[in-house]
């Protein structure tokens, strides 16, 4: 588990905008955390808060299974702040029992968030390999060299739940991102309405096209 902590700024509901909470959910195996920061003034600088998985144990029943990973991310909320939580969504392939067990882990981590009012997106596992690694099929030692690199760290990032984390969040930071950067573009597009949408002349007309002559009456 890594862990470190950092002051940065935060808006008016005490929360830091620039901070995300990666979660990787699983329906039997370890779910991936990371609270990952994109710095505010260098564009290619993140900082890793904190990142790791837990494991339930294999005695705990289901109820205690979910209500362990609901502790997990309210506190992670509370004590980060972050602005945002990111969520891998379901893999379509996943067999029914599989992705039943998968909705309720889901479950209550989109409760705490909406528990302490942080915004949530879920993001699928193809988006998340083409954004962080380029390619929608990407192998988890791929993923795995990919974050490593964009987050400037010195080793691998392990486990692989950790790593998966770390990744949903840089996705988010990068859609956020590409959001951002397409609403300026469109902002600053001459003949755009605030919508984004394209002002109509009533006295333009199309290029090599006749005007029409009135009929006379």
């Amino acid at each position: 588990m890594a862990s470190a902590t950092r002051s940065g700024v935060w808006n008016s509901r005490g929360i830091h905008p620039h901070r995300v909470l990666g979660i990787d959910p699983a329906a039997a195996g370890a779910t991936g955390y990371a609270v990952l920061e994109a710095d505010a003034t260098r564009q290619n600088e993140f900082h890793v808060l904190r990142c790791g998985a837990v494991k339930p144990s294999r005695h705990a029943t289901p109820a205690l299974r979910l209500e362990g990973i609901h502790r997990l991310v309210s506190g992670l909320l509370e004590e980060f702040l972050p602005g945002a939580v990111a969520v891998e969504a379901p893999f379509a392939a996943l067999n029914i029992r599989s992705a039943l067990l998968l909705a309720e882990v889901r479950g209550v981590v989109l409760l705490a968030a909406a528990q302490r009012q942080v915004p949530v997106e879920s993001y699928s596992p193809r988006e998340i390999k083409a954004s962080v690694a380029g390619y929608g099929q990407a192998s988890k030692e791929q993923m795995q060299v990919m974050v490593r690199s964009q987050l400037h760290l010195q080793e691998l990032p392990r486990p692989h739940d950790a790593a998966d984390a770390l990744a949903v969040a840089l996705c988010h930071i990068h859609s956020q991102r590409s959001r951002a950067r397409m609403g300026t573009a469109l902002d600053a597009s001459p003949g755009s309405d605030a919508r984004g949408g394209r002002l109509h002349n009533p006295n333009s007309r199309r290029r090599g096209s006749t005007p029409r002559t009135p009929r006379p009456r």
